[in-house]
């Protein structure tokens, strides 16, 4: 298990661009691979922080209920990305597979409308620490899934864009409306 997080570490300490990188980096029919970095002098403390709160900086529109308030990351094995409706019920986006505050977190977490098609979903983050990279990646297979490599990306660069605006400044941008939404209302994450 630490092996996913030991890897993410690794790729992040390769990098050395101060610059955003955001791309898919791989796909075929059935599935895709994204990855986020961006080179940051946050202590890995405060990116564990941050990624915890994630009520704070993910986008509501990519939401069940359009307010991220409702959203909860418990960074433990098992733990839970899960949000709760206005009528009590948790959904769960994710489930926390590894977790190490010096490393990385590693979640099976079908977003969306991968949820019930995706093989695979695999949503990890990673850091080396001040200095270092903070890396996001989303792996995901299964059948016919590489057709959503392009639209999962833009909701997933949105996210990261977010995250790392949580890092350096404590709060998301102010442009909630306009992000990733794409005028369609409510999207599930």
């Amino acid at each position: 298990m630490r092996r996913c997080l030991a890897m993410l570490a690794a790729l992040a300490a390769l990098g050395g661009a101060t610059a955003a990188a955001a791309e898919v980096v791989e796909r075929s029919p059935d599935h895709f691979v994204l990855r986020y970095a961006l080179a940051m002098e946050a202590p890995a403390e405060d990116v564990w922080a941050a990624v915890a709160d994630i009520s704070r900086w993910w986008n509501p529109a990519h939401t069940y209920s359009g307010d991220s308030a409702n959203l909860s990351l418990a960074l433990v094995p098992g733990g839970c990305f899960c949000e709760r409706l206005k009528d009590g019920t948790n959904f769960e986006h994710g489930l926390v597979r590894e977790a190490d505050p010096g490393m990385g977190v590693s979640l099976d977490a079908p977003l969306g409308p991968l949820k019930g098609k995706a093989v695979v979903a695999r949503w990890e983050f990673g850091w080396t620490g001040s200095g270092g990279e903070v890396v996001m990646s989303y792996v995901v297979r299964g059948p016919g899934l590489g057709a959503f490599a392009d639209s999962v990306d833009g909701v997933m660069h949105d996210q990261y864009r977010r995250l790392i605006r949580y890092i350096d400044y404590g709060e998301p941008p102010a442009d909630d409306a306009e992000s990733g939404s794409g005028g369609e209302g409510p999207v599930s994450p």
